[in-house]
């Protein structure tokens, strides 16, 4: 790259210039071996991994890091509409517009006349204009049905919470959290029973059905279950670094203690940050 090009490429606030950026990453013989090599597939495990990570930075409240990796899930979106550019396909411009235009079409209780001003009339009016989106680009072969529409690459909680969601908008659904809680115990009986049969195979299946119930129960409940069990690894990773710390301050390791003693170690964490917690509220 030459020293002007390498000026003209000077970081900035302006789009145009990741744009121009990743154009020079992609260009045959000046650009960068590794970028030119890659495709819509490979670059897919990036693309999610940079939006696991934004919500990363958000359940830690790191706001500069959440600049940060914002920054990198838009380079993902870049490197996209840079490659679909070179097939000629579409370019960012295109998806600049294509977001514009659903946006404002999606919001004519802001952008036009349209009554829905509370979230529940705007939810609805959402869904009715995604479905008119439909018919017009005569999307016909697409999957018919009240679960059609939910990507079945989407990761295992989000879908099923979705389409739980598609499924209650056609009355599909309990009217009580208590119910759903009673079709968990039920299924953990299910568990329970194939393991007295000597059947894993079939307890895991029912392992299966066990957490779909637990994403319904959490949909009850307002919760988000992707949300609610990122919380739950972080307080079990905080309270295991508690056990190996208590451990190395004996000059032992966990792997030198018996399930007991971590047990005993682990209800001590437990105690220790009910503890500070009723302290932060006192």
């Amino acid at each position: 790259m030459t020293a002007a090009l390498t000026t003209a490429l000077a970081p900035a606030r302006d789009i145009q210039r990741l744009l121009d950026i990743m154009a020079a990453l992609r260009t045959p013989g000046t650009g960068c071996p590794w970028d030119l090599e890659q495709s819509f597939a490979t670059i897919l495990p990036y693309t999610l991994e940079e939006a696991y990570e934004v919500a990363d930075a958000i359940e830690r409240n790191d706001l500069p890091d959440l600049c940060e990796e914002l920054g990198d899930l838009l380079l993902q979106v870049v490197f996209h509409a840079r490659m679909a550019e070179e097939q000629q396909a579409f370019s960012f411009g295109d998806v600049v517009f294509s977001i514009t235009t659903k946006m404002i079409r999606r919001h004519p209780h802001v952008f036009a006349d349209a009554d829905g001003k509370t979230s529940e009339l705007v939810a609805g009016m959402w869904d009715r204009i995604k479905q008119e989106e439909k018919a017009a680009r005569g999307q016909k072969d697409e999957p018919k049905g009240a679960l059609a529409g939910v990507p079945a690459a989407m990761p295992a909680l989000m879908r099923a919470l979705k389409l739980q969601r598609k499924a209650s908008r056609v009355g599909f659904d309990w009217n009580d959290p208590r119910a759903v809680l009673a079709k968990i115990r039920e299924e953990a009986d299910e568990i329970e029973a194939a393991l007295d049969a000597g059947s894993a195979p079939d307890a895991g299946l029912e392992v299966g059905d066990l957490l779909f119930a637990v994403v319904n129960l959490a949909r009850h409940l307002d919760a988000d279950p992707e949300a609610v069990l990122r919380a739950t690894n972080a307080k079990f990773e905080r309270r295991f670094g508690w056990i190996e710390q208590a451990l190395a301050a004996e000059g032992r390791s966990a792997e030198t203690a018996s399930l007991a003693e971590m047990d005993a170690l682990w209800n001590a964490a437990k105690a220790t940050e009910a503890e500070a917690v009723a302290g932060d509220s006192a």
